[in-house]
Parts: C-alpha cells; structure tokens; sequence
C-alpha cells in the first residue's frame, strides 16, 4: 500500500486563515497502480506549495468544487519506476509532472472549460507517493536541479514564461518591471524579503505596507513615466496602485488574488491611460517546455526556502499560511 494526504469535504473556510488546514488527512492505504499503454508510473519525491493550494483545501465558494478525498498540489518532481507498453519515457528517468492540460500549443485564448489542473476539482495533485501519468503530461527535469528545486518551478515558472514572454509585450531588454515579488521593481509587506529581493537582482524595492500609495512611489522612481509592465498576485487590494504604477499605454497581468475582494473603479485609469489589463490563467507544454530550457541554459537555482517532511505536510501548509518564507516550500514525499 501507498500513502497520500487527501482532503475530507467541509464547509468553506476563509483562506487566509489555518483553519482549512484541519480538513488534510493522511491516508495509508492507497493500492499502488500500474501504468497502463503510453503512461509511467513516477514514484514523487517533492511536491511544492502555492497559495492556491489554501483555496482548494480550505473549500472556498469562488474555486472549483473538488471530489472527495482529493489529493492536493499542482507542483511534483519525481522518478519513473515503471512504464507501460509504447512509452516514450524509460524507468530512471527524471521528471516533472505538467500541472495543467487541455491547452492546445498554438491557441492563445486558453480554454477555462476545457483545461485540468492538478490538484483541484476531479484531477489528483503531487501530494502522493505515486501517479500514473500520460507521457505527454510529462517533461524532463532540468539536469542540474534536485528534485527538491525541480519541483519549486512549474507552476510559479511556468506563469512566469506565460506572463514575460507570451502577453501583448513580451519582455525585451529595457523593459521595466514590477513584481509584487528588464529593470525590475520588486514590492512587499516584508523587509526581511526586500533584502532578498535586492540581493536577487531588484533595481528598486518598496515596502507596500509603510509605503501604502506604492504606486505614487514608482511614479518618483521613473521620473514620472510609470513601468512598462506590472505583475499583480494580489487583486482588488492592489489593482488600484498597479494601474497608477504602469505607464501611458503599459500592461498589467494579473495572476492572482491573494487579498481580500473589495469593490474597486478601475475603468477611468484604463481607458483614459490605454491601459491593459490581462488575467494570467494557467500555461501551455509549449511555455512549460521553455521554462525548462529556460532555467537549464541560464543555470537557474530556484529559492527554496522550507523543507518539510512526509509527516509534518500540515506545518508546511502552516508556514504557507504565515508568509513569513522567502521562496518556494517543498513537502518531501513519502
């Protein structure tokens, strides 16, 4: 038998809080699979946390409604054990599991109906012990990373390559960009993150909680111009100074909303700024693919921060909760 932390039906709880946390359960009696033609059973070694993960456990209405007993996470890394008849992968081999499907290479418009992520409604996540996935939802890891690192990168990598490189303006060089984490302005609640940011490669950092008109500030920092692009996680609480932040004709993507909803009116700043606003809604193979040569060609190393055992997975979701982590928090499977 296998194990797998699996999440138990409950009424909603408010994601920001632990108290989603009590619906995790670990579950030890799992029947190990087998692959089947053109599949590879991967035994997971790591599996990564993402604030999504807290909407999913914690039952909120505004997100998918989830099958019973759902295992979460949408990040894993792990090793091929065995495969079926005609794979195209061979026991050994090191992988990363693709954490959305149904987004055909080649479309622009992605298909909200059509596309699965792991972890979330009918579809099982990484936090297993094993999987059977289809060949074509596998991509090799890069050579140079762990599976601990490897595991770290798809889903915040591959919204990145999708955010960067895939919008109305992809990045080029000059561009001028500000994350709530090119010429990078980076913004946070923490100084602690502000110091790893800048050690990082930030040009400009802005504490957002002793600089609440953070959007006034960026003005200062361009002379007046605003930046060119601007990557908002967290919504309705700051829409408002991302649009002030972003230049005459600039670009917003919107990749999450970590938050509390509020009403806000965006229309004068984007129609009389020509203004784009574009929500960042999962990822293709193709940029998957790239994030992948991407991080293997520039030698990236991405910033780990916890890593928690098999047992303690609840205290990771804990230290996702609390915030307090400079990087990516990785649960070590089984």
């Amino acid at each position: 038998m296998t194990s797998a932390w699996q999440i138990h039906p409950s009424a909603p709880y408010d994601q920001t809080t632990t108290d989603g946390i009590a619906n995790l359960h670990l579950a030890k009696d799992i029947p190990k699979p087998s692959p089947s033609a053109k599949t590879a059973l991967v035994r997971i070694r790591a599996a990564a946390l993402n604030a999504r993960e807290m909407m999913v456990i914690s039952h909120v209405p505004f997100y998918l409604k989830h099958i019973p007993d759902l295992v979460p996470c949408a990040d894993g890394a792990g090793v091929i054990e065995e495969v079926g008849a005609g794979s195209k992968w061979k026991v050994g081999d090191r992988v990363l599991l693709l954490f959305m499907t149904g987004w055909p290479e080649g479309d622009d418009s992605p298909d909200a109906l059509g596309m699965k992520a792991l972890g979330a409604g009918d579809v099982q996540g990484t936090l297993r012990e094993y999987a059977v996935v289809d060949d074509e939802n596998l991509l090799r890891a890069p050579e140079h990373l762990s599976l601990t690192e490897t595991a770290a990168i798809p889903l915040a990598g591959g919204t990145s390559i999708n955010v960067l490189f895939y919008g109305p303006t992809p990045v080029k060089r000059g561009t001028i960009v500000l994350t709530q984490g090119a010429t990078v302005i980076a913004t946070s609640s923490s100084d602690s993150k502000l110091a790893a940011l800048k050690k990082l490669g930030a040009t400009h950092v802005i504490n957002y909680k002793t600089t609440p008109n953070w959007g006034s500030e960026v003005l200062r920092l361009t002379n007046g111009r605003g930046v060119d692009h601007v990557v908002d996680v967290a919504g309705s609480g700051s829409i408002e100074e991302s649009l002030k932040a972003t230049k005459q004709g600039g670009l917003i993507s919107v990749v999450g909303a970590l938050s509390r909803s509020k009403q806000v009116d965006i229309i004068p700043a984007v129609l009389v700024g020509g203004k784009t606003l574009r929500g960042v809604f999962g990822v293709r193979k193709d940029m998957m693919e790239r994030l992948v040569d991407f991080v293997e060609k520039n030698k990236i190393h991405p910033q780990v921060a916890q890593v928690f055992k098999w047992e303690d997975a609840k205290s990771a979701f804990e230290a996702l909760v609390a915030q307090n982590s400079i990087g990516k928090i990785v649960i070590e499977v089984g």
